[in-house]
């Protein structure tokens, strides 16, 4: 119990790293819904012909929160385009997907 204690009070956070979730899940397509009062992100694996893609995850934030990964997300770019270079937008055209997403509501 001290330890907790000492990184509670140097403003540390002590995060558990499940072992399923530490192998992480592809994906190589986000699609991106929002309310007044969230923002979903869902995560989605598209394979070659296979006519479905499948869901692998889905995160909802705050705006608060989505704002902050945005910044986050930024700012590890610009560290990785600084240490490996530029990444390169292929400018390939995004599929034309055939659904609606539902309206959020609280």
């Amino acid at each position: 119990m001290p330890e907790k204690k000492e990184a509670a009070k140097k403003g540390q956070l002590n995060i558990d790293l499940p072992e399923d979730i530490s192998e992480g899940t592809y994906s190589n397509l986000a699609i991106i819904s929002h309310s007044n009062s969230e923002f979903v992100v869902d995560f989605i694996r598209m394979m070659p012909n296979v006519p479905k893609a499948k869901v692998k995850s889905r995160i909802v934030l705050t705006p608060l929160h989505a704002k902050r990964l945005l910044l986050a997300l930024n700012d590890n770019i610009k560290k990785y385009e600084a240490q490996f270079g530029k990444i390169q937008d292929t400018k390939q055209q995004i599929p034309k997907m055939n659904f609606t997403t539902p309206t959020a509501q609280a």
